[in-house]
Order: C-alpha cells, then structure tokens, then sequence
C-alpha cells in the first residue's frame, strides 16, 4: 500500500505519564474493551459522503489513540460505516475510506498498523433505524472493535 496521507502536517507523539480517568463507569475495569467503548469511546462520525475527520473526530481519536498506547496488548478492527443513501457498492467504498482515514490518523498519532485492520460494511449495520438526518447522522461512522 502506499505511504499513510492523514492530511495532516507532521505528527507529534505525546508521551507522559499514565493517565488516570476520574470517572469510570460501574462494572467497567481500566483496560477493558468495556472502558474503552463507555470511557473512552468508540467511534467518530463523519459527514454526509465525507471521509475527512473532523476537529471533532480527531479530538476523539488521540483520546483513543492514548488509551490504545496505555493497553498495547488489544489488536482491533476499525469499521468503516455510511448512512443508508447510495447504492451498496458506492457505500462499501465510502465505508473503506473513513476506515482508512481512521487507520492513518492512528498511525501518525503512533498506533502500530500491524494492530489494526480494516473492515467497511458500507450500509449493511447500521447503529440507528431511521430514514432522518438524526439516524443518518449516527449511522456515517467509523468503529474501533478491540480484540
């Protein structure tokens, strides 16, 4: 494959200490793929036929960037998702791309890509039910499943 392009500039490791979550949800032990998804979270939504990250979804991913540094022993899947709108074959490929914009930013953040895969299910599972923009909205994203 080719050489990651996050579009983004030069990518700065940030090492420090542990980090210590002041809230944890009951029944969710550090270093579980339960605090990951509930502590952490999961996922990060793109735009309609977008698969740029947003300000938004990067914040999320060096979130979930440190943990995966904290608990290296997790290989995982990312999943790449789209709304119902589109054919399935276009939505398999919009569904590949937000994994791999994912993947990349993963890795520029210094996430070892033999840790990851990716995955697209294109329309096939969506989160939400629901032919609205509030449905939609929830069903454009990209998915860490820890293994």
């Amino acid at each position: 494959t080719n050489p990651a392009d996050t579009g983004g500039g030069t990518s700065t490791g940030t090492t420090g200490g542990s980090t210590t979550t002041s809230t944890v949800a009951q029944g969710a032990a550090p270093g579980s793929p339960q605090d990951f998804a509930t502590n952490v979270g999961d996922r990060v939504f793109f735009g309609f036929d977008q698969y740029d990250l947003t300000a938004e979804a990067q914040a999320e991913l060096q979130k979930q960037a440190t943990w995966l540094k904290t608990y290296p022993q997790y290989r995982f899947v990312i999943e790449g998702h789209c709304d119902e709108r589109g054919t399935r074959e276009y939505n398999l490929a919009l569904g590949e791309r937000r994994a791999t914009s994912v993947k990349n930013y993963l890795v520029a953040l210094g996430i070892d890509q033999n840790r990851m895969q990716t995955i697209s299910y294109g329309k096939e599972r969506p989160a939400v039910l629901g032919s609205n923009e509030e449905a939609w909205a929830q069903n454009r994203r990209g998915v860490i499943v820890l293994q």
